[in-house]
């Protein structure tokens, strides 16, 4: 991976760690106060948070790493194995947030929260401070592609909704006396981070198994390939995803009476335009002679 998109996968993920870090410390203050099982909730997510931004930044530093003898294509399926590993961890938090919810909804035993606003204001502070990594993250995604960083993103913004759910029960709570409220929050909040889970494994589990790339940047690396000048035709064109990386592998067809030295001028040109319009990815190309019968082209 280049200096430049390393460096900004960096930032996220440092500025992940921090953020994690903070939240941890506010929302373990705000359980011991209030005794809320959706800041509960909150709280073992935003401690899963900081465990998965740990393995994730370790990701990154890793992932960075210039191909070697063993690894000939790079370092990067790592993204996609941390990306895995996160969405384990995000579901084994779920199913536990969601069974205490239920224990304590449906219990023979009632729970009154207690300091409510300092409660509602350490949640204030952590929509505040999620919503701004969040921003930063989404940048970074859209000039690196980095799927750690991608499913840090997708994480914390279902972050967004428990905690915006915590602070609905804890003003309920307040207001009304409606405690169970906050069980009902925790347990909406464990069905959002599920299905984030679900659709990060997915993506993962995807590229692990070398799915091809979006249909949309193959139908643009195929309109690509069709408007270079000297190029007749093509085909084979096949794709795979590596964490942030997406590998591509074309065949085109040129005038097989050129120099050879004109025919590697058209494939140089080929690949440097499809690495500047898309720099995630990694192009091979293969030279062959056009059948002269078949003029139009692929």
């Amino acid at each position: 991976m280049d200096r430049p998109a390393t460096r900004q996968n960096l930032s996220a993920g440092l500025a992940s760690v921090s953020v994690a870090l903070i939240l941890v410390a506010l929302k373990l203050w705000a359980v011991v106060e209030t005794r809320s099982l959706s800041i509960a909730a909150s709280l073992a997510d935003s401690s899963l948070d900081l465990l998965v931004s740990l393995g994730g930044l370790a990701a990154i530093l890793y992932a960075a790493r210039p191909p070697d003898e063993d690894h000939a294509f790079g370092h990067t399926s790592v993204e996609d194995l941390t990306a895995l590993g996160q969405s384990t961890f995000i579901l084994m938090s779920a199913a536990l947030i969601a069974w205490n919810g239920f224990g304590r909804l449906f219990g023979p035993k009632s729970h009154d929260l207690a300091a409510q606003e300092g409660g509602i204001a350490v949640m204030l502070v952590s929509i505040v401070l999620t919503i701004g990594l969040v921003l930063w993250q989404r940048r970074v995604v859209r000039q690196t592609g980095s799927k750690v960083v991608a499913a840090d993103s997708v994480h914390y913004i279902g972050d967004l909704i428990p905690n915006i759910g915590a602070i609905v029960s804890l003003w309920v709570s307040a207001r009304y006396g409606l405690g169970q409220v906050d069980s009902i929050v925790a347990i909406a909040a464990a069905a959002v981070m599920a299905f984030g889970a679900i659709r990060i494994g997915r993506d993962a589990w995807n590229a692990l198994m070398d799915r091809r790339a979006d249909p949309a940047l193959i139908d643009a690396i195929a309109a690509i390939t069709r408007d270079c000048p000297g190029v007749r035709g093509f085909h084979d064109l096949k794709t795979r995803t590596s964490g942030s990386r997406v590998f591509v592998n074309l065949h085109i067809e040129l005038d097989g009476d050129q120099p050879l030295r004109e025919a590697h001028a058209i494939s140089a040109a080929l690949k440097r335009r499809i690495i500047e319009t898309y720099p995630q990815t990694d192009v091979i190309i293969h030279k062959d002679v056009a059948d002269e019968a078949e003029q139009p082209r692929s």
